[in-house]
């Protein structure tokens, strides 16, 4: 083969090399040599040079060229001058040998969910535990009176549970947006949401709005079903009108995360929720938003989803979840749109699964009711961690800066002297820390120099996290 591999590139299917025991040198090595077991580096393609590659993962030259030496001695690589060093073509691949996503990327952060934490503190995850009312509605759930009942019923309910679509039925009307039962689909998590949406609206090389910076987990089933993403950037309410007028004639598909936006925090305005409603309806471009980022730092109402604006006869789809406000381990999402359009997904999703597990479907029909309640019970905790963090940032890394988000659960955070955050990323990691850098939310350049800093963990956690970024950035910054 003749590709040769960017140093960028390279890194991305890395992933968190760093970690783990034994020389830096062996420790590239080993991830290299993984990647040539899984398939992601085939036969015959060519690394880059030492030098390239030492610079994009913030080591010494020496590190790779070591490493290198290595792979060479077990033969797993040839190196001849003029032509660079290359996978050997007496290697072959074993694909998913080793277990691994492959890939880089956004998989490289589910990556991290696979294998687990460790002692690596992952700025991609933002999830706390469970609220504390998700033990006590499983305790109603296991004495109710018709419990028998729901143990006799045969399990297969793609559309959903009917008592949970009536719950989110409800949830939705309170919202500000009317609905009835059967426009609801109850899906495993708002990524399979996204996911059937994608496979219903998008075609290779389909034109799809989104906005940017956005967080890569949001977009890789549009990218898995072949869209071409046009980006529109934000300003402090939303995505910006001017672009999202001229990107709308002709796209499939627009894709916008009004509440508490993924990386940056902004909630969007009452009035630009209209506007968006009625540019796409002029455009007849189907509106998919994105509200599973939904944790409150107040307990101030959040403005009426965008379909609440939508003329009669729009194609809007609104995405809902319980994950990050009341538990990531109770993977319940539901779609609400018109019910010809909840049909057609509802086929989808009966061909991937036959329907979300009943038993927590029938927790979350127990807790949706309560939905306002636990987001406002936990915005005291958020907005604590979100002071902490603040503090110590402010306290060990005064040239960061941010501006403080309207919800959710990280910061937005720009490094000093327009750092390349993908080089931080990789000095990060031999202090212990995953960090998401602005290029994987942004493949514009625009936000290159910024990352994602959560602050939904523990005091201690918070500490822990402030101290090991400062070590990593007095590293790098000499």
């Amino acid at each position: 083969m003749d590709r040769s591999w960017q140093p960028a590139e390279l890194t991305e299917i890395l992933g968190s090399w760093m970690t783990g025991p034994g020389p830096l040198y062996g420790r590239l090595a080993a991830a290299l040599h993984d990647r040539i077991r899984s398939g992601d580096l085939a036969p015959g393609e060519r690394l880059p040079s030492e030098r390239a590659l030492a610079a994009a993962l913030a080591v010494s030259r020496a590190t790779v060229v070591s490493a290198y030496d290595e792979l060479r001695g077990t033969g797993a690589v040839d190196s001849r001058r003029g032509s660079g060093t290359r996978i050997s073509v007496r290697t072959g691949p074993v694909r998913g040998a080793d277990g691994r996503v492959p890939g880089g990327g956004a998989t490289a952060l589910v990556q991290r969910l696979v294998d687990g934490p460790g002692d690596m503190i992952s700025l991609a995850v933002t999830s706390t535990g469970a609220a504390p009312q998700v033990r006590s509605a499983l305790a109603e759930l296991t004495a109710m009176d018709g419990l028998d009942a729901l143990l006799a019923d045969s399990g297969y309910h793609p559309r959903g549970l009917p008592v949970l679509r009536v719950a989110v039925a409800g949830h939705c009307t309170a919202q500000g947006l009317p609905t009835t039962p059967d426009q609801i689909l109850i899906t495993t998590g708002a990524t399979q949401a996204l996911a059937l949406t994608a496979q219903l609206y998008v075609r290779r090389f389909s034109p799809v709005v989104v906005e940017t910076p956005s967080w890569p987990g949001c977009l890789d089933a549009f990218l898995a079903a072949g869209a071409r993403p046009h980006r529109v950037p934000l300003d402090e309410d939303g995505i910006r009108l001017d672009g999202l007028t001229q990107a709308l004639p002709g796209a499939a598909l627009l894709h916008v995360t009004p509440t508490y936006h993924n990386p940056t925090g902004i909630l969007m305005s009452t009035a630009r929720r209209r506007r968006i409603a009625e540019l796409a309806a002029r455009h007849r471009v189907p509106v998919v938003e994105d509200l599973a980022y939904d944790t409150r730092l107040t307990d101030a109402p959040d403005p009426p989803p965008v379909a609440a604006f939508a003329p009669p006869g729009a194609d809007t789809l609104t995405i809902g979840s319980l994950t990050k406000a009341v538990w990531g381990g109770l993977r319940i999402g539901w779609l609400r749109s018109q019910n010809g359009t909840v049909e057609r997904l509802a086929r989808l999703k009966a061909l991937a699964d036959m329907g979300t597990p009943i038993l927590d479907q029938a927790l979350a029909a127990r807790l949706l009711p309560r939905l306002d309640d636990i987001k406002n019970s936990r915005a005291p905790a958020l907005r604590s961690g979100l002071t902490r963090l603040e503090s110590r940032l402010t306290d060990r890394l005064p040239g960061w800066t941010w501006h403080r988000p309207a919800g959710g659960a990280a910061l937005w955070t720009r490094l000093p002297g327009g750092t390349d955050a993908e080089i931080f990323a990789q000095v990060a990691l031999r202090h212990g820390v995953e960090v998401v850098p602005g290029s994987a939310t942004d493949p514009g350049g625009a936000h290159d120099d910024h990352i994602r800093v959560p602050f939904a963990l523990a005091a201690d956690r918070i500490d822990e996290l402030v101290r090991r970024l400062a070590a990593a950035w007095g590293e790098l910054t000499g």
